[in-house]
């Protein structure tokens, strides 16, 4: 009988596939919050545009008019006033949270920068280290617009989203028109003027900011222990969080 031989390797090495796996546990891990996130968020989008499909082509139905295809619903304007409507009110709440949060504080909320009488002498944030990002080493305008950077972004998005909301918004109230009563389109100008548009807006507005600063307020007594977004558990209700 001849003798066995035995595969290449070290005891115990790990299969060739095992170190892919192992990186996308690892990424999995680092960025577990985010991946959640976004997976509820396409999640619920597919399900709001179903359920916005069925019932446009109820109201089509009722008109005497034929259904229309999931996909041809996805670029209408029944669809893109209903999402964008809502991506504009969330993306001007958390523009003007991040800016506010610069200059206001709530005394012994979580959600403020610690009270400025509470301030200790530290480090200047905006100094380099050799590790900092790349417009901190630069300098000049570069830091300037890096030191903002967040609520710009914010903020243009809140506009590209105002924008979508008012053409789509443009074309599902030119097509109600002509549904219910057959009157003449109107620009989307015109229906920027329109209290439908700004009706549209507010009811948004004004739930989005009410959700903040009701947590806002709830953080200063009530916690949730091991959530970033929670003071601890121990803490006075008159500290602010960090």
């Amino acid at each position: 009988m001849g003798q066995q031989t035995l595969a290449p390797g070290r005891p115990g090495a790990r299969p060739a596939g095992a170190q892919p796996v192992r990186r996308f546990r690892r990424w999995l891990r680092n960025n577990g919050l985010a991946v959640t996130m976004f997976g509820a968020f396409l999640l619920f989008l597919v399900l709001q545009s179903l359920f916005g499909w069925q019932t446009r082509n109820d109201d089509l139905v009722q008109a005497g008019l034929r259904p229309e295809g999931y996909l041809g619903y996805l670029g209408t304007g029944h669809f893109a006033e209903a999402v964008f409507e809502n991506w504009e009110s969330e993306f001007l709440q958390m523009g003007a949270y991040v800016l506010l949060t610069v200059y206001l504080v709530q005394r012994g909320s979580a959600e403020s920068k610690p009270d400025p009488d509470q301030d200790r002498p530290g480090d200047n944030p905006t100094k380099a280290k050799s590790n900092s990002p790349w417009p901190v080493r630069a300098g000049g305008l570069v830091l300037a617009l890096y030191r903002n950077s967040l609520s710009i972004a914010l903020f243009l998005l809140f506009g590209a989203s105002f924008v979508l909301h008012l053409l789509g918004g443009t074309a599902e109230y030119n097509e109600q028109q002509m549904l219910d009563s057959g009157a003449s389109p109107v620009t989307a100008w015109q229906f920027l003027g329109s209290s439908e548009f700004w009706f549209q807006s507010m009811q948004n507005w004004q739930s989005e900011f009410l959700a903040v600063g009701t947590l806002i307020v709830l953080s200063v007594f009530l916690r949730q222990h091991g959530s970033p977004e929670s003071k601890p558990v121990n803490t006075p209700h008159h500290e602010t969080g960090t």
